[in-house]
């Protein structure tokens, strides 16, 4: 048997760590923002670009709006929050 490197049309295979840990620090937010109180983020998203977290969607309050933005600011990792969430 004949093992060989894995590649791919001759390329060497490359993980891509960044994706993981976006998707990581993704779901670490909108956990928070699920459990916060003072918050419904059930029409929330969050999406994270880097070390940046987009928030949207819609919430019910101005109030809620600076919560979601206080709550994705005090995670780890997260050095800038946008935030594009709208009262509806």
């Amino acid at each position: 048997m004949v093992f060989k490197a894995a590649t791919f049309h001759g390329i060497t295979l490359v993980m891509d760590n960044e994706h993981a840990m976006r998707s990581a620090l993704e779901c670490e937010v909108a956990n928070a923002l699920a459990v916060a109180g003072g918050l419904d983020a059930s029409d929330v998203t969050v999406t994270a670009v880097g070390q940046e977290i987009r928030l949207g969607g819609t919430v019910a309050t101005p109030d809620e709006v600076k919560r979601a933005s206080a709550v994705a600011e005090a995670m780890p990792g997260v050095r800038l929050v946008r935030n594009r969430i709208t009262v509806g």
